[in-house]
């Protein structure tokens, strides 16, 4: 597939895929490794209608106690502060407390509303299937933030060694916050929460807003092919001189794969760059593994990041357009999961990650047929493994 050139031929073929639109009026920051928990702190001590927080990993930790007194402060200033936490990310791992009761005891304490999404029913796939994966802090229906971080330690420091991960995340303003907004109300209703009030949806007043356009797609699961890789493939199809893919989980479906491919045979600058030998999920990798052959037989340039965990999901196309979100190229994300994304169209975003990843290829290694590149009978293993969540497909 190729799209039209410009942007509003892929508005219109993202619209037709998606029901979103890129619209203009935003104002977007990259937010890299632990300089999120100094900006979302901020933007919590600035609130005055509302904090909602939605996220995946919430475990004590320093930065933990930062946003916990940050809402509590402003609960008793009177804000409505509320927070839902999957407790499939947030539950006792190797040993350590998640979400532990003390911190939702502070909370609750504070005056924070606090909701699990989806309490464990003790079942397996009850645990692994239908998670919120989504990381979202509304600011007064406002200001966003979206990427992929947690609420832990992991995502502090600069993301240069394996106990502080590599991230990316977005600061955003304008009407794409209201996307986001709507994709935390219809969580907090499942969670049992009331409706939001109308205040917590306002509209654009015009003042402060950029002249980016971007907008906020969101993906609940679903048989078939979900709205995350529904975006994907048409961010991939508007590529005509450069497809750069950062992606902490690279093992997509086949059909994914086979795009990739295509693009580079149009000529397209087609590379990828995943989690190197600090990584979470060793069967994961593996699968990831299993991808390089292909890949490089068809022109692709594969990396992997050596310091620490690379998490980042972000594709950048040619020079305008990107994609910061929560979103992995894997079956569990694509197909099972809640999640969503930022698609930015603004020059200047893309010329800024372009610069984050020259950094990040300084601390990588290129994977090459002779050099990881080759499959093996486990990394073919561990990819059916990983492709089985992809029931349907």
């Amino acid at each position: 597939m190729t799209l039209p050139p410009g942007l509003g031929a892929f508005n219109h073929a993202l619209y037709q895929s998606t029901r979103v639109q890129l619209e203009p009026g935003h104002r977007v920051e990259l937010v890299e490794n632990g300089a999120i928990f100094d900006e979302i702190v901020e933007a919590i001590r600035q609130a005055t209608e509302s904090v909602h927080i939605l996220v995946f990993i919430w475990r004590p930790s320093e930065p933990s106690a930062r946003i916990v007194e940050a809402l509590c402060e402003r609960a008793r200033a009177g804000v409505a502060c509320r927070v839902i936490v999957d407790p499939v990310g947030s539950e006792e791992v190797r040993g350590e407390h998640d979400f532990d009761p003390m911190v939702e005891w502070r909370l609750r304490e504070g005056g924070v509303e606090v909701h699990y999404f989806r309490p464990l029913s003790g079942r397996w796939l009850g645990r692994l299937f239908g998670r919120t994966h989504h990381k979202l802090v509304l600011i007064d229906g406002k200001v966003g933030f979206t990427g992929g971080f947690g609420i832990w330690k992991s995502w502090q420091g600069q993301g240069d060694s394996p106990e502080e991960w590599r991230d990316t995340n977005v600061r955003v303003e304008g009407p794409a916050v209201r996307d986001m907004q709507i994709a935390f109300a219809r969580s907090w209703q499942e969670c049992g929460g009331a409706l939001l009030p109308e205040s917590c949806f306002p509209e654009p007043s015009g003042e402060g807003e950029g002249d980016t356009c971007a907008g906020f797609v969101e993906s609940i699961g679903a048989s078939g092919i979900s709205e995350a890789e529904r975006m994907l493939r048409m961010v991939f199809a508007e590529a005509r001189e450069r497809l750069w893919i950062a992606n902490a989980y690279f093992t997509p479906p086949k059909a994914i794969l086979e795009q990739l491919l295509e693009k580079r045979k149009q000529g397209v600058d087609v590379r990828v760059l995943a989690a190197g030998p600090v990584h979470d999920w060793r069967i994961v990798r593996a699968s990831q593994r299993a991808t390089y052959e292909r890949m490089l037989k068809g022109g692709v340039s594969m990396w992997e990041y050596q310091p620490s965990m690379m998490h980042s999901k972000t594709v950048l196309v040619d020079d305008w357009l990107t994609v910061v979100g929560s979103t992995n190229l894997d079956a569990l994300s694509l197909h099972r999961m809640r999640e969503g994304s930022l698609v930015v169209a603004d020059k200047r975003l893309a010329a800024k990650l372009a610069r984050c990843w020259a950094r990040d290829l300084a601390h990588s290694k290129e994977v090459t047929l002779s050099h990881g590149g080759r499959t093996n009978p486990w990394r073919r293993f561990a990819r059916r493994v990983t492709q089985l969540l992809a029931l349907d497909r």
